[in-house]
């Protein structure tokens, strides 16, 4: 019931506001889809692709979809909707609402949940906090922080920075996820990446070097999922 009224909540506002909307799409191929530093795919590719309204007062709304193999469907679906403005020249914030959702899985526990974000942007920097009452899998109150960097290389490469910080509500959240190893669980872990990002022939290219700060004996019972890994992303916009 609860994810049924967050998709209700954003498709009404979408169909209210259609009208004075721009339409924007994007499709993506990438070796690993890696979520917080974590694979979500047992370390092979992805096809992504996504769709977005945008208005002009400022107010979004999307969904986003990808292939994943920890659940019965096969597919990961998300939902948003949110607000996002410039304060000066230099300055923006984005708030939002994104549910995700793992369609006719029917797991115990549930794995949908939701989270509420926002985001700073100054310049080329930006910070940020998602808020989840009950994260993935039932595992309780979870924060997400991170902060992003993004410096120009030349004419048309950038180096792209990215360091967040898993914070779960205490190690009985976080064995439930599946971080940490007996006797002793992990209430937090930190992610981040490293790469380099360019556009040509019309397409957005990334290599990042991505991973956690988890042993694979604190990952998920002994897996590889949590390991650093070069991950290599081709996408479009429309």
């Amino acid at each position: 019931m609860k994810s049924k009224l967050i998709l209700g909540t954003i498709l009404t506002v979408s169909c209210s506001m259609a009208a004075a909307a721009e339409f924007a799409a994007n499709v993506a191929y990438t070796t690993d889809y890696r979520f917080r530093g974590i694979s979500q795919g047992d370390r092979s590719q992805a096809i992504q692709g996504g769709f977005d309204l945008g208005f002009e007062n400022g107010f979004y709304v999307g969904t986003w979809a990808s292939n994943v193999t920890f659940s019965g469907a096969g597919i990961e679906v998300d939902y948003y909707a949110g607000y996002s403005a410039d304060i000066n020249d230099n300055s923006a914030f984005d708030i939002g609402l994104l549910w995700y959702n793992y369609p006719e899985d029917d797991a115990d526990p549930d794995l949908d949940y939701y989270e509420i974000y926002g985001s700073y942007t100054y310049r080329d920097f930006t910070i940020g906090l998602n808020y989840s009452p009950d994260y993935f899998a039932e595992t309780d109150k979870f924060w997400y922080v991170y902060a992003n960097y993004s410096v120009g290389l030349g004419e048309n490469f950038s180096l792209d920075l990215h360091l967040g910080a898993n914070i779960f509500d205490d190690d009985t959240a976080g064995a439930a996820f599946g971080i940490g190893e007996a006797p002793s669980f992990e209430d937090q872990y930190l992610d981040y990446s490293v790469g380099v990002s360019t556009s040509a022939v019309g397409l957005d290219l990334s290599l990042a070097w991505m991973g956690t700060d988890l042993d694979d004996d604190e990952c998920f019972g002994g897996t590889k999922l949590c390991e650093d890994a070069a991950v290599l992303t081709i996408s479009k916009e429309f």
